[in-house]
């Protein structure tokens, strides 16, 4: 597969653009990260979601320490070419590092607070462990 694709792909100052991970089947929006060129085009190449962490700099391959790998089903550019959408199969079912389905757990009420709307589905300290 030729790269050129890359190159229609608007980086930020950083070399970063957003990548918005989406069920493939119910369509729930399950987490937002950011993506690198590599990201992307191991994304690509491997047909699971690679991610560059911010607060670590360094690569990151979804479900290496949870085991909840995204496995890629698509991937597309938004019109502005500066968000990436994947659609993925959530293996294991839980994208969100407290342990839940999807990152975007709480609601905003009509009280004005933001309520916890979606459960626990495993403690994550069953699910990470201390690598120190």
């Amino acid at each position: 597969m030729s790269i050129s694709w890359l190159n229609e792909v608007k980086w930020d100052k950083d070399g970063l653009v957003p990548a918005i991970a989406q069920d493939v089947k119910t369509g729930r929006i399950m987490m937002v990260a950011w993506m690198n060129r590599e990201a992307l085009e191991l994304t690509a190449q491997e047909g699971r979601a690679v991610y560059w962490t911010r607060s670590r700099q360094k690569l990151w391959r979804k479900g290496e320490e949870s085991g909840h790998v995204q496995k890629l089903h698509e991937l597309r550019l938004d019109c502005d070419g500066d968000v990436v959408l994947l659609t993925i199969e959530q293996l294991g079912g839980i994208a969100c590092h407290t342990g839940r389905e999807s990152c975007f757990f709480r609601r905003l009420s009509s009280a004005g607070e933001w309520e916890v709307v979606d459960e626990v589905l495993k403690d994550p300290s069953a699910i990470y462990t201390d690598k120190a």
